[in-house]
């Protein structure tokens, strides 16, 4: 049971960046999915969130410009992330809410570093 992050790296103010997480281990289809980021001397805080029926939410500071989404038969979350921001700097995290279906807790991808900077 895990998931793995991959996408983070540096970038300009402006650009975009995509994030991935690749879950395995647990039925995917039927899980609630989210990003979280974690900024040097804040607390996590939650990014998006994608229900497994497609509901989404976004945090204010990230409306209009961040999209999560799903892909159920590779079962892999995104998190498509444009006009970046010097704060939108941190590690970002996936997280898979737990269900009945092979998922008894939260779980957390190994984080993946954004630097948006000049």
């Amino acid at each position: 049971v895990q998931l793995q992050a991959s996408g983070g790296g540096s970038v300009q103010p402006g650009g975009s960046l995509r994030l991935s997480c690749a879950a395995s281990g647990f039925t995917f289809s039927v899980t609630h999915m989210a990003w979280y980021r974690q900024a040097p001397g804040n607390q996590r805080e939650l990014v998006a969130r994608l229900s497994n029926v497609g509901g989404t939410v976004y945090a204010d500071s990230v409306k209009g410009r961040f999209t999560i989404s799903r892909d159920n038969t590779v079962n892999t979350v995104y998190l498509q992330m444009n006009s970046l921001k010097p704060e939108d700097t941190a590690v970002y995290y996936c997280n898979a809410e737990p269900n009945p279906f092979g998922l008894s807790g939260n779980l957390w991808g190994q984080g993946t570093l954004v630097t948006v900077s000049s």
